[in-house]
């Protein structure tokens, strides 16, 4: 069976997540820094580069889950539907 699935779709999914990221911790008052020492790192690389989907960097589940828990939300709040 042939992968339905192309890279920019995976790409758009990043992007959306990313998106509710920043809708989220905006809403929460919180900034980069503030949510990237709370899942316990030591600078907003990861958080900016996520939120924008530069270098193609992006939050995998275990970030999802930090970020669901750091911001009293549903881990589904930050998957984008269709």
């Amino acid at each position: 069976m042939k992968n339905k699935f192309n890279k920019d779709e995976i790409d758009n999914l990043y992007i959306n997540i990313g998106k509710k990221v920043k809708e989220y911790r905006e809403k929460n008052n919180m900034t980069q820094l503030e949510l990237s020492y709370a899942m316990g790192y030591k600078s907003v690389s990861l958080v900016s580069s996520a939120e924008l989907f530069t270098r193609e960097k992006h939050f995998n589940l275990e970030h999802l889950y930090k970020i669901s828990r750091i911001l009293n939300i549903s881990i589904n709040d930050l998957i984008p539907t269709h």
